[in-house]
């Protein structure tokens, strides 16, 4: 019996060449910042999953109502409001932690993290718990817009109360964010999917969205944070209830 002819040598692939890539100011500052952030925030992070059944017909609905204006309302939206409802139930969250006071701010004022080439930066949706859901898409769609297109005013880019990270929109189902200082929390915000839930005795499909809050536990302790959660979560499962 003949001897098998012997494999053919595999040719290692050309080897990509190192490369070194000086950081670009925003990529410094970020880095700064990050670092700052971890080095003196001992942070707690608790999750919640939300059921989105009901909010999303009601976003379907809203929608179709807005087609004419060529306003389409996104999951996040619906996130903003809440939180920002949220935020007047639980002003510990609209902080700023000093030495040896808790400073609760007046205003709610909700930064949005942006992915923009290079880095990241957080642009300031202003006194957001007054805003109704379109207001809230079309000022964040400008903020968007204006960070992207390096455009973005003083006032755009700064005053941030509490700051909400949404990866939900690249398949992440859950993730912790770093705290933005000065403020003393922030939420991060995973994909609505369809997931398994049990409705009574039986076991149904839903859409289910995992949120994680990080939160400066100098100000904020455990059972705080949980109870903001449940607030936010009961507004996102009855939406209608951002009515009252």
């Amino acid at each position: 019996k003949p001897a098998p002819a012997p494999a053919p040598a595999v040719r290692p692939a050309a080897a990509r060449p190192t490369e070194r890539i000086p950081h670009s100011p925003m990529r410094k500052t970020i880095a700064k910042r990050m670092l700052q952030a971890k080095q003196s925030i001992p942070e707690i992070h608790v999750s919640v999953e939300i059921r989105l059944d009901k909010l999303m017909a009601v976003r379907e609905a809203l929608n179709q109502q807005l087609a004419a204006e060529k306003v389409k309302l996104s999951i996040g939206d619906f996130v903003t409001k809440a939180v920002a409802l949220a935020l007047r139930r639980h002003p510990d969250l609209n902080a700023t932690f000093e030495p040896d006071a808790l400073v609760r701010h007046g205003e709610i004022n909700i930064g949005i993290a942006v992915a923009m080439e290079g880095g990241l930066m957080v642009p300031v949706l202003h006194h957001a718990d007054g805003l109704g859901l379109r207001e809230i898409r079309q000022g964040t769609e400008a903020l968007v817009q204006a960070t992207r297109a390096g455009k973005l005013t003083t006032q755009q880019m700064t005053g941030a109360t509490f700051t909400i990270s949404n990866l939900g929109m690249y398949g992440v189902r859950t993730f912790d964010a770093i705290i933005n200082p000065p403020e003393v929390a922030i939420l991060a915000v995973g994909a609505a999917e369809k997931r398994p839930v049990v409705e009574g005795e039986a076991l149904v499909v839903g859409t289910v969205m995992t949120v994680t809050l990080s939160a400066d536990h100098r100000a904020v302790d455990g059972a705080t944070a949980a109870e903001f959660l449940r607030t936010v979560k009961g507004y996102l499962e009855e939406p209608a209830t951002m009515l009252l």
